[in-house]
């Protein structure tokens, strides 16, 4: 691990840290979650030619470049600038809409009962959100949306994790929401399942990244269809 380097940014005084990770990357922190959105949204749009990957998860965001075209030096100084000068406001990022059937959640009328708010209650509240791409990962594609309402905030996950949670699975916990891309164990509470394929790792299908934006669109049983 490198030296870290401190570079103040805007005008409110927040502050990010720059730090090596090994010898073909950089990782950014920033004071909050927009930060991290701007920064990568400017990183993706001024696309320098040895930039390789940009990766963000919440208030980081790590760029991989070609260490034959560049050098670290250069990087973290291009990074230092875009982060205190990102220029133009970017606008918001895609809007997918994502059917959700929750009579399929299993554990729908646990939260139910744990947050007192009744079915319908849950699902309106979890439909009626627009939630934001944080971050990527866990298995492939799998998005960690945030931020869900207040009266859905705090669901603990699962004393005991499940040894198999299905495709398309929507669960949340603390604070997030997300879908479940592949077949994992898992230990969030599943609250419904979409029909919706959003990755097929072989043909590259990755529709979802950081930035976009996700709004539920509730769906009866009957309309469930997995492809």
């Amino acid at each position: 691990m490198g030296q870290t380097i401190i570079a103040q940014t805007g005008r409110d005084g927040n502050r990010i840290s720059l730090e090596s990770l090994g010898d073909q990357a950089v990782l950014v922190r920033t004071a909050d979650e927009a930060g991290a959105l701007r920064l990568t949204a400017a990183l993706r749009h001024d696309r320098p030619e040895w930039l390789e990957d940009v990766v963000q998860a919440y208030t980081s965001v790590a760029a991989f470049y070609d260490s034959a075209r560049t050098t670290q030096a250069d990087v973290i100084a291009h990074l230092t600038r875009l982060a205190q000068h990102p220029g133009e406001v970017i606008a918001p990022g895609t809007l997918h809409v994502i059917p959700c059937c929750y009579d399929l959640g299993p554990d729908l009328d646990r939260v139910a009962a744990s947050t007192g708010l009744g079915r319908e209650g849950v699902i309106a509240a979890h439909s009626g959100t627009v939630y934001t791409v944080y971050a990527i990962g866990f298995c492939p594609g799998f998005p960690y949306l945030g931020y869900l309402p207040p009266e859905l905030q705090g669901v603990p996950r699962l004393a005991t994790p499940r040894t198999r949670v299905e495709v398309g699975s929507v669960g949340l916990t603390g604070r997030q929401t997300g879908i479940y891309t592949e077949p994992r164990p898992g230990g969030w509470s599943l609250i419904g399942r979409t029909p919706m394929r959003l990755v097929d790792v072989e043909a590259g299908f990755f529709p979802l990244r950081t930035g976009d934006r996700v709004r539920f669109e509730p769906i009866g049983a009957g309309d469930f269809s997995w492809p």
